[in-house]
């Protein structure tokens, strides 16, 4: 099998699709925790957003980054119905209607999002039926999406760490499929500076589509630290790592398919975000909060029950499970499908050594959100 050059190899990027066992919808309970975290940061911007623009008559609202699913439509469900009890609060009899995008690459699974969206608008506020409108945005977000001045909420939520592209200068990351101790400066240096290139486009274009003073909640998986190579940044890539490295010793996976494999991912810290936004100068940044990274599966114990690994299996098959779900369209299109079940079987194990040992590392990941204001 001939592996597609760096940039096929984004136009792969999904979640895993339909709603079986290993699919996103099925393993989706840690991103729907993280907006549950989040979700107070998202209202108090669209009550401040729709006082800045006088409660408009009819409002756009995109989802960028949407994937599949139910937490595709968990959002949305809270930004309508948020809007809808802010105008009731001041007295607005009657409700805007209300266009409401869902953006995402191509080949994520619209349909299976589609075919919930009569529940979605059933379970509406009575105020609001017949009066929202739902529509898929198939496009990459580091694209122009919408119409010029159009958009007065932009939302997303664990998207804008992936990257436009496979970041160029990393030829010699040979043995790690991202960024991960050891590895030389110029991995870091390469990421950081594809991310700093997408974020600053992401943002002009953006501006582009939204009104002024329109405002954008942004959620990160980010990183706590400046340490650029510590080795549990996001220890989800360098499980991952291990278990493609075993493969290649097992013969299973081809040594120059491991060398011309890397995550177009990149978990910034705050300050990295502050200052892209600020360079590119469009948004004003109404505040940043950050969340402790939970891992999506843990079993709390003593430190003896710790010490025993078997305790941690059945939540090392789980976050195998979550894992798959986010990057098994992106392993397919590179390596074929043979390596799925040995790798995530792999990565189940590994799992389960990192869980049972993790109390005692540091924990460098973080979720934060930022809300932010077109200027």
């Amino acid at each position: 099998m001939m592996s597609p050059s760096r940039d096929s190899l984004v136009d792969a990027l999904s979640m895993k699709g339909g709603n079986g066992e290993h699919s996103y919808d099925s393993n989706c309970h840690y991103q729907r925790g993280v907006f549950s975290e989040t979700e107070h940061v998202v209202k108090e911007s669209i009550k401040e957003m729709l006082m800045n623009l006088d409660f408009p008559g009819c409002i756009k609202v995109a989802d960028l980054g949407c994937s599949s699913g139910r937490n595709t439509l968990l959002a949305m469900f809270e930004i309508v119905n948020t809007i809808i009890e802010t105008y009731q609060q001041v007295g607005r009899t009657n409700p805007p209607e209300m266009d409401c995008g869902l953006n995402d690459l191509p080949h994520n699974d619209f349909n299976t999002t589609f075919k919930l969206v009569p529940s979605f608008l059933e379970k509406l506020k009575m105020e609001v039926k017949g009066r929202c409108f739902v529509s898929g945005v198939p496009n990459s977000f580091y694209s122009r999406l919408f119409p010029s001045k159009s958009l007065h909420l932009v939302h997303s939520s664990l998207s804008v760490h992936w990257l436009s592209k496979v970041p160029d200068g990393l030829e010699n990351n040979t043995k790690s499929i991202h960024i991960k101790d050891p590895c030389t400066p110029n991995v870091y240096e390469s990421y950081l500076n594809q991310f700093k290139k997408d974020f600053s486009l992401f943002l002009k274009l953006r501006s582009e589509e939204t009104v002024p003073n329109g405002h954008m909640v942004l959620t990160f998986m980010g990183r706590k630290v400046s340490d650029d190579l510590f080795k549990d940044c996001f220890q989800t890539w360098s499980l991952l790592s291990d278990c493609v490295l075993d493969l290649v010793s097992e013969g299973v996976v081809k040594e120059s398919e491991m060398e011309s494999f890397n995550i177009p991912f990149y978990n910034p810290n705050e300050e990295e975000v502050k200052e892209v936004v600020s360079e590119e100068g469009s948004f004003d940044i109404n505040k940043i909060e950050k969340i402790d990274h939970i891992l999506p599966y843990k079993i709390d114990g003593s430190e003896e029950e710790d010490e025993d690994l078997s305790l941690h299996l059945e939540a090392g098959k789980k976050h195998a499970s979550w894992a798959r779900s986010i990057t098994e369209p992106l392993l397919i299109a590179h390596f074929g499908d043979p390596i799925i079940e040995p790798v995530f079987d792999k990565y189940a194990r590994y799992m389960a050594k990192y869980l049972s040992v993790s109390n005692y590392r540091p924990n460098t990941t973080l979720i934060f959100v930022v809300s932010l204001t077109r200027k």
